[in-house]
C-alpha cells in the first residue's frame, strides 16, 4: 500500500491534483495545495455531499459559520481542556509520537524508539493541545488569544436557534456545513490522510430525546450508502462501533465508517464518524453563554434541549479514498496502463474532445463540439501528441469518456466515444452528444 501511496502522490503532482505546499521553499510538513484537477474533484465531492443532504431533502439546511469564534465557545465545547493527544519524545533522535500509536508503554525501560531504535530514550507522555492559537487585534496578550477552529460543528451549535427561528424549523431537522478546520497534529502523514489544515463536511441532526437510537441507525445507513454512491467498492468499507473505552467525552454512542487504506499495522482507518452526542453540546453552550437554547414542542407543550446525531466526514480524506480506490494498473500488450477509475459524477473532467489529426477540418469540428459541450459539462480539448498519448493523459486524471473526431466524422457527422474503464467504443451523432453524455454520466 505504501508503494501505491507513493505512486498516487507522484501522479497527483504530475497531473495537477495536489502539490506540496510552498514547495519552492522546501515545503511545509503536512500542508498541501490543490491544483486545477484537485480543485475540480474536491468541489465535485463537496457539491455531491451538499446535494445529498440539503438539496434532495427538506429536513437539512446549509450553514457557513466563521472560522474565528468567541474563545468561550471552545471552553464550553471542552476543547480547551479535552482536545489533546499524549505526546512522547525520543531524547536521542528528537522524534515525536502520539503515545497511543506507539504500540508499547513508553515508560518501560526497554521501550524502543521506532525511528532510531534506541531503548529507554522515550519520555513519559504529556498532553498536547491540538488547537492553533493566534491573536485578535493589535496587542498580543492573553486577553486577545483566539483559536483557529479545530472542527466546524461548534459553529452549527451556536447557530441552532438562529437557524431554527429564521427557517421556521421543527424537530427533527439538521444543519450541514462544509468548511476549513485546523489541528496541530503531532504525527500527520500518509499524504493527505492526516494534515494540519483540512476541510470537514459535518451535519448535526437535532431530535427529540428518546429518538436517538432510531436516528443513529438511520444516519449510519444513509452515510454508508452515500460512499457507495461514489463508486467506492463495498468490500473496502465497513462499520467500526466504539466500545465504552473508546467513546469521546461528548458521545453516548459512536461508530466509524472505515476504509481499507492499507497502510499501517491495521489497514482499516476512519473515513467518517457518526455520533450520538445526546444534549451535551446545547447544554454546555446554554450554560456558558447564558442564552436559552431549549426547544418548545407545540404538540406536547414540552420544553427540552434537543439531542444531536452527528455525521462528521473529512473532505480531503474522502478525496483520498476516491483516489486510492480508483487507482488502477493494467498490463496491455506488455505495457502498463495507469488510470483512475473515478465515478463519472465526481471526475474532474467528464469528457475530452480530440481531433484524430490536425488536418481535413477535424480540429475545427472538434473545437465546435468542445465549445458546445462546455456549456453543460467540464470538458477538455487536446490536439497535441499521438491519440494514444492523449488517451493516456485523460486516463490518468480519471476522465471517463473521450470523443474523437476522425475521417468518418467528415462523412456522417458522428464521433467515437471511448470508455475509460473498458476501452470499448461506440459511434454517436454529433447532435446527440450532449444527450448521450448526460445518460452515461447519470447512469453510472
Amino acid at each position: 500500500m505504501e508503494n501505491i501511496m507513493e505512486k498516487l502522490t507522484a501522479l497527483c503532482k504530475r497531473r495537477g491534483f495536489i502539490f506540496p505546499s510552498s514547495e519552492i521553499y522546501g515545503g511545509i510538513n503536512a500542508c498541501w495545495d490543490y491544483g486545477p484537477m484537485g480543485v475540480r474533484l474536491k468541489n465535485n465531492i463537496k457539491t455531491r455531499w451538499l446535494n445529498a443532504l440539503t438539496r434532495l431533502r427538506d429536513d437539512v439546511v446549509p450553514l457557513d459559520a466563521a472560522i474565528l469564534m468567541h474563545p468561550r465557545v471552545w471552553e464550553a465545547s471542552g476543547h480547551v481542556r479535552e482536545f489533546a493527544d499524549p505526546l512522547v519524545d525520543c531524547k536521542h533522535c528528537k522524534a515525536r509520537y502520539r503515545a497511543d500509536e506507539l504500540g508499547c508503554d513508553p515508560t518501560a525501560p526497554d521501550a524502543q524508539c521506532p525511528t532510531c531504535g534506541m531503548r529507554g530514550t522515550l519520555t513519559p507522555p504529556r498532553m498536547f493541545n491540538l488547537m492553533f492559537k493566534t491573536f485578535m487585534g493589535p496587542v498580543e496578550d492573553e486577553a486577545s488569544v483566539i483559536f483557529l477552529r479545530p472542527e466546524t460543528a461548534q459553529g452549527i451549535y451556536v447557530n441552532f436557534d438562529n437557524v431554527r427561528v429564521s427557517m421556521r424549523k421543527k424537530l427533527p431537522f439538521g444543519i450541514a456545513q462544509v468548511g476549513k478546520a485546523f489541528r496541530n497534529e503531532i504525527t500527520p502523514g500518509n499524504f493527505i490522510f492526516r494534515t494540519r489544515e483540512f476541510e470537514q463536511m459535518e451535519m448535526q441532526f437535532f431530535i427529540k430525546p428518546g429518538e436517538n437510537e432510531r436516528w443513529f441507525s438511520y444516519w449510519k445507513d444513509e452515510r454508508m450508502n452515500w460512499y457507495r454512491s461514489l463508486g467506492i467498492r463495498p468490500e473496502k468499507l465497513r462499520f467500526h462501533d466504539h466500545g465504552p473505552g473508546e467513546l469521546a467525552h461528548y458521545a453516548r454512542a459512536a461508530t466509524d465508517i472505515q476504509f481499507e487504506f492499507g497502510f499501517g499495522s491495521d489497514p482499516w482507518h476512519e473515513l467518517e464518524g457518526i455520533h450520538d452526542r445526546g444534549d451535551f453540546d446545547l447544554t454546555r453552550h446554554q450554560e456558558y453563554s447564558g442564552k436559552k437554547l431549549e426547544y418548545f414542542d407545540e404538540e406536547t407543550r414540552e420544553r427540552f434541549l434537543p439531542n444531536i446525531i452527528e455525521t462528521s466526514a473529512g473532505c480531503d480524506r474522502t478525496l483520498l479514498v476516491t483516489l486510492v480506490d480508483g487507482y488502477r494498473e493494467e498490463e496491455i500488450k506488455g505495457e502498463t496502463r495507469v488510470f483512475l477509475g473515478l465515478h463519472p459524477g465526481i471526475a474532474p473532467i467528464k469528457a475530452a474532445v480530440f481531433p484524430l489529426v490536425k488536418r481535413d477540418g477535424m480540429p475545427e469540428i472538434a473545437r465546435r463540439i468542445h465549445d458546445e459541450l462546455m456549456r453543460r459539462f467540464e470538458v477538455f480539448y487536446d490536439e497535441s501528441g499521438s491519440i494514444g498519448r492523449r488517451y493516456a493523459r485523460m486516463d490518468e486524471v480519471g476522465t471517463p469518456f473521450c470523443l474523437t473526431v476522425d475521417s468518418q466524422t467528415i462523412q456522417d457527422q458522428t464521433v467515437t466515444i471511448r470508455w475509460r474503464d473498458t476501452l470499448a467504443q461506440e459511434r454517436c451523432a454529433i447532435d446527440r452528444l450532449g444527450e448521450r453524455l448526460t445518460d452515461l454520466i447519470g447512469g453510472c
